[in-house]
């Protein structure tokens, strides 16, 4: 049977039947998708027994998810199959012309059975392995379980591409990311469950705003310097991203028939956006999970590493993930292997991001080749050469394969640098919650500038 003939018997989100979806409606879908996130993030799983993932916090994070809950696949099997079938395409393994309707197309469906495989895998192996340990005569209850989470995910996500304002992968992430930075900041219930603000000297809080004013009331100067040192360097990375984003390439571009009236073609020196480091992330999440979960499974560690408390402490996922060096520092507790450690955390997360950034770039339609038809679709040319595709395509060769190559070295280095400071929640899980959210305003201020509220109108053109 050809594969072509499969992809017409997945279920699809039907297009807007409108060339151009309004404000309102997209912000309307938009709302609803992230209603049914958080309602699904709070859905426990029943007939679970007991959830050894509820540790790996930083992963759920990256993941889009929170690990016990119906949700509990997260975006990790759209993730895992863009990353499979991109590295499938770039090496030429699977031969599909991206650049065409049709390689599109068959792309997208190829794409679609890898995630539907994903969930059904990863459902299996997460109950299986006790990752999410099921009662006795639940265990296919919560597989099901998972499996209609995973779909809901997926769907969500399609619903916001073609309904929302973007990628839902990305709204999740952003989301769970400004979610937890607020309660990383204003937390008053602690870990036992004592609610501070009512015994706010002698009941100690969570919310690191609040432990600061308690260090300074009780003259605790480790626990304010602390503090102090994650709301600082999350203020400081909030700052620097915003600065980076903004670097750009800007080519002249004039109209053909129109003498003496142009444009600028603006590049971003992330040409390749958030995506790179979403996909570095999540590997290296998946990574550190799947460690996680095999020891747990087989009672002992493995060379992916041996895990306390969700963190790894040796192994292969302790040299691709980090520590927090300000925090060590601080409390005295810093030693040469986290150095080293953050060296190689460093330089895996530069080349992984560089990695997925070209080959992001070659199958979503970002390459030059691509760009120089759509420039000269609609009537442009760069200014001073004639109209022809051949010449902006070389011309856009200069810049758009060393701009995905150094922004993506440069978004990997700035995201394994801010994991190192400690900052209220990871330092790549900020980096990812800015430029997502950087990503959103640019599409929203470009596409829907004319049709939205006055007051919406004036807020967003600052």
């Amino acid at each position: 049977m050809d594969l072509r003939s499969i992809f017409n018997f997945i279920p699809e989100v039907r297009k807007p039947e409108e060339k151009k979806l309004s404000f309102k409606v997209k912000l309307k879908w938009t709302l609803i998708v992230l209603g049914v996130f958080f309602i699904l993030a709070n859905v426990s799983l029943f007939g679970l027994s007991s959830n050894a993932l509820e540790r790996f916090e930083y992963l759920a994070i990256l993941m889009g998810t929170d690990f016990g809950s119906i949700i509990s696949l997260g975006i990790g099997p759209i993730v895992m199959a863009s990353i499979i079938l991109q590295l499938l395409t770039g090496a030429k393994i699977v031969d599909i012309d991206t650049s065409t309707v049709e390689g599109k197309k068959f792309f997208q469906g190829m794409q679609k059975i890898l995630i539907l495989f994903f969930i059904v895998f990863e459902a299996i192996i997460y109950v299986m392995m006790n990752a999410l340990q099921a009662l006795p005569g639940f265990t296919f209850l919560v597989i099901f379980q998972l499996i209609l989470g995973g779909l809901a995910i997926f769907y969500m996500d399609e619903l916001s591409k073609k309904w929302g304002f973007g990628s839902g992968v990305s709204m999740f992430i952003g989301a769970g990311v400004s979610w937890r930075i607020m309660t990383s900041a204003f937390q008053f219930v602690n870990q036992q469950g004592q609610n501070c603000l009512l015994d706010f000297k002698n009941t100690p809080c969570s919310g690191k705003v609040f432990v600061v004013i308690q260090s300074l009331i009780n003259k605790y100067p480790i626990e304010f310097m602390s503090a102090s040192a994650a709301i600082i360097a999350t203020i400081i990375i909030f700052l620097v991203v915003v600065w980076v984003q903004s670097l750009k390439v800007e080519i002249p571009l004039s109209f053909g028939k129109i003498r003496g009236y142009g444009i600028k073609w603006p590049l971003s020196f992330f040409y390749a956006s958030v995506i790179p480091v979403i996909l570095t992330a999540a590997f290296i999440a998946q990574i550190q999970m799947l460690g996680g979960i095999l020891e747990n499974w087989l009672g002992h560690p493995t060379f992916l590493g041996h895990f306390i408390q969700g963190q790894a402490v040796s192994g292969f996922a302790f040299w691709l993930g980090s520590t927090n060096i300000l925090e060590l520092f601080i409390r005295g507790g810093f030693m040469w292997r986290y150095f080293f450690q953050s060296i190689t955390h460093i330089l895996s997360f530069a080349l992984l991001s560089m990695v997925f950034s070209i080959v992001w770039v070659k199958t979503s339609g970002m390459d030059s080749k691509s760009q120089a038809q759509k420039i000269s679709s609609s009537g442009l040319q760069v200014a001073g050469f004639r109209q022809d595709n051949r010449i902006l395509e070389s011309i856009l060769d200069r810049y758009i394969m060393p701009l995905t190559v150094m922004g993506g070295l440069a978004v990997g280095v700035l995201a394994s640098i801010t994991d190192l400071l400690g900052a209220l929640v990871s330092g790549t899980a900020i980096l990812l919650v800015i430029m997502i959210m950087y990503q959103f305003y640019q599409q929203i201020a470009k596409d829907h500038m004319e049709d939205m509220n006055p007051a919406m109108k004036k807020f967003m053109s600052g």
